[in-house]
């Protein structure tokens, strides 16, 4: 099954990849995109903003992560927005959000795709290795929008090793539709609380296990030690 790549935003040029040169170690993208929508408002969207912090600090503590790992955000609340392309994480810097309006999640996972699967292209059109790229979704809430094309788009990354997807609900989340979302190869995660540095803290120890993998290789990821139930492998 094909799927035709919309894109919505800047198509890459040869300026792009000028940062090869300074920098050629291979790469693992990973694409956050984060449910921003009127529910997260409070103490979940400023939590939510402190894990971005936690993340940023524990890759720059990896010599090798920081300038492997690859970091895009796309946000999803009441429209979807690309808030940061793909930089690796020394250059990245954590955003911060507000929540207002709905969730328009399809819509948002069809975007991520199409933004991973550009990224794609431009690491292989520059020789540039590249490991898995990841994408986690976080939401609290249920799509407000049609996601079963997104859901199907998700199916078939993930059998053909385009991508990983990962789920993660926090509090008031449809886990149901999550599911069907990521698939019955890749449950996805129940945040316990409003726990976003530990997930982000476990995200980058993750991340950081990845980016010094050989391509193609598979990496079990670390137990979520209590903030989550649900979890699996990259590979």
């Amino acid at each position: 099954m094909d799927y035709d790549i919309t894109d919505y935003d800047r198509i890459p040029n040869l300026e792009d990849t000028l940062e090869f040169e300074e920098n050629p170690d291979q790469r693992t993208p990973c694409a956050l995109l984060l449910d921003t929508s009127s529910s997260m408002s409070g103490d979940p969207i400023a939590e939510l903003n402190q894990g971005l912090q936690v993340f940023k600090q524990a890759l720059m503590e990896d010599p090798l992560a920081r300038r492997r790992v690859e970091v895009a955000i796309l946000t999803f609340g009441g429209e979807v927005r690309l808030v940061q392309d793909f930089v690796t994480a020394e250059q990245f810097t954590p955003p911060t959000l507000s929540a207002q309006g709905g969730t328009p999640m399809g819509a948002a996972i069809e975007r991520a795709l199409d933004r991973v699967a550009m990224r794609k292209t431009v690491l292989a059109e520059a020789g540039v290795p590249k490991t898995l790229p990841w994408i986690f979704l976080i939401t609290d809430g249920a799509p407000t929008d049609d996601w079963r094309r997104a859901a199907e788009r998700v199916h078939h990354s993930n059998a053909n090793k385009d991508v990983a997807f990962f789920g993660v609900g926090v509090q008031g989340a449809d886990m149901r539709t999550l599911g069907q979302i990521t698939g019955p190869d890749r449950v996805p995660l129940k945040l316990a609380g409003l726990q976003f540095r530990e997930l982000f803290t476990w995200m980058s120890a993750s991340l950081r296990l990845a980016s010094c993998s050989a391509p193609g290789a598979q990496v079990a990821l670390p137990p979520p030690d209590g903030w989550a139930q649900g979890w699996g492998q990259v590979g």
